[in-house]
Order: C-alpha cells, then sequence, then structure tokens
C-alpha cells in the first residue's frame, strides 16, 4: 500500500506543478522589475475554476501525505 501512496504522491505533485505554472499573473514581466499596475482584479471564469482546483489538489495531496508518513493505509 506504501508503493501506491508513494505513486499518488509523484503523480499529485507533477500535476501541482502543472496546474501551478498554467494559472495567469496578470502583471506579466513588468511584475518581476517593479512595475506597479495599481489595479485590483477578480478571479473569473476559468482562472477561478484553477484557483480552486489548485487548493483542492494541496489539500489531497497534503492528506496522502500524512498517510504515507504515518504508515497507515
Amino acid at each position: 500500500m506504501q508503493t501506491y501512496l508513494n505513486i499518488a504522491q509523484i503523480i499529485l505533485a507533477i500535476v501541482l506543478i502543472v496546474v501551478f505554472l498554467l494559472q495567469v499573473r496578470g502583471g506579466g514581466l513588468g511584475g518581476i522589475f517593479g512595475q506597479q499596475t495599481g489595479m485590483y482584479r477578480t478571479k473569473r471564469g476559468l482562472e477561478r475554476t484553477m484557483f480552486r482546483f489548485t487548493i483542492a489538489l494541496v489539500v489531497i495531496f497534503v492528506i496522502i501525505s500524512i498517510f504515507a508518513v504515518t504508515g497507515t493505509g
């Protein structure tokens, strides 16, 4: 069972990285060099869905990690 938890952790980690990199950060490269846009945006549509999906994946990843460390399962 430990092997399955480890495989699930690896797959979730890869999916988390991909989803995190796909999220759009409205500032572009200007934010790296200190440029401020000065506007407030809310997440809508696909951006909100990706944000919530990322949170759900993180929660699942943490739960699987706890099970993998404690050895239960």
